[in-house]
C-alpha cells in the first residue's frame, strides 16, 4: 500500500507501521489518534462547564464491565478547591495553568448499595471488585480524552493524585469504596503537544503467542526516542523512577476505605 498521512504518523510514533487499509487513510478521527499528545501548556482561557459536563456524558458512554457502571467523574472548577488540589500535584508545575481538573473515580460503593437495596449478599468482596471498578474508570478516562481532543481541548492524565489519597478523599468528600484512579488537567492548548515515540508495534502487539522484548530492542528504541531530544534514555529514566519506593501506603488506604485485597 502507498504511504498515507496515517501510516506516516504511525511510522513516526512507532518506528514501523502496519499496512493501513486505504479506506482508512482519510478518516480524521484516526489521524487525530495517531498524532495526539498530552497537553502540558494551557492558554489563559476558561473551559465552559457545559462543555465539561458534555464530555463527561460522552466518557460515560464507554463500555462498562457487565454494565455495572462502577465509575464516576468529578469536575473540579471551584477556585479554592482547584487551588488546593493543584497544590497537592505541584510535582507537575505546568498544572498551575490548567483551568479545570477532572477526577476519574473507581466506584464499588454503588454495587454494594444495590446488594443492600435488594437484600442480597455481596460474596464478591475481593480483589476483582477493585480491579473491575478501576478498569471501568480507566476506560472512561480514555473516552473523555478522545472526546475532549476532538473538541479542540488539550488533556493530560495525572496519576500522582494517588500519592495523596487521604487528603484527596477529604477534599472531594469521597465515601468508602470510592477512590481516584487518575486526575486530568483540561484546557485549551497554547502549543501543539509533542508526539511521544512508542515502543515498536512488533514487540507490543502480539499474534497468537506472547513474545518478549530483548534488551537490544529496548536500547534500539532508546536511540530512536532520543533522536532530536535531550536525554536521558527512556529505559534509564523509567528504571530510575521505579528504583524509588512509590505509593507504599496504597494497599493500606484501600483497606481503610473498605476494600478486601484477597
Amino acid at each position: 500500500m502507498s504511504e498515507t498521512a496515517l501510516s506516516a504518523a504511525l511510522m513516526q510514533r512507532f518506528g514501523e507501521t502496519p499496512d493501513v487499509p486505504e479506506e482508512w487513510a482519510e478518516i480524521p478521527a484516526l489521524q487525530a489518534l495517531a498524532t495526539r499528545g498530552s497537553c502540558r501548556s494551557f492558554a489563559a482561557r476558561p473551559v465552559d462547564t457545559a462543555m465539561l459536563e458534555t464530555l463527561c456524558a460522552l466518557a460515560l458512554c464507554a463500555p462498562s464491565k457487565s454494565d455495572l457502571q462502577q465509575r464516576d467523574i468529578l469536575i473540579v472548577t471551584n477556585a479554592k478547591l482547584l487551588e488546593e488540589l493543584k497544590s497537592l500535584l505541584d510535582a507537575q508545575s505546568w498544572i498551575a495553568d490548567a483551568p479545570a481538573m477532572i477526577v476519574f473515580l473507581a466506584n464499588n460503593r454503588r454495587q454494594r448499595q444495590l446488594q443492600q437495596m435488594h437484600d442480597l449478599p455481596f460474596p464478591n468482596d475481593h480483589l476483582d471488585a477493585l480491579f473491575n471498578a478501576s478498569v471501568d474508570a480507566g476506560i472512561a478516562l480514555a473516552f473523555f480524552m478522545a472526546a475532549a481532543e476532538a473538541a479542540g481541548l488539550g488533556c493530560c492524565p495525572i496519576s500522582t493524585i494517588r500519592n495523596h489519597l487521604p487528603r484527596v478523599k477529604d477534599l472531594l468528600a469521597l465515601p468508602d469504596h470510592v477512590f481516584p484512579v487518575a486526575g486530568m488537567a483540561v484546557g485549551y492548548p497554547d502549543a501543539t503537544p509533542d508526539v511521544s515515540p512508542r515502543l515498536p508495534l512488533s514487540k507490543t502487539v502480539h499474534r497468537d503467542r506472547f513474545a518478549d522484548i530483548s534488551e537490544e530492542e529496548i536500547r534500539s528504541y532508546d536511540t530512536r526516542r532520543l533522536a532530536g531530544q535531550r536525554g536521558p534514555a527512556w529505559s534509564d529514566a523509567k528504571a530510575r523512577m521505579y528504583a524509588e519506593p512509590q505509593r507504599t501506603d496504597f494497599a493500606a488506604f484501600l483497606r481503610d476505605i473498605g476494600f478486601s485485597l484477597e
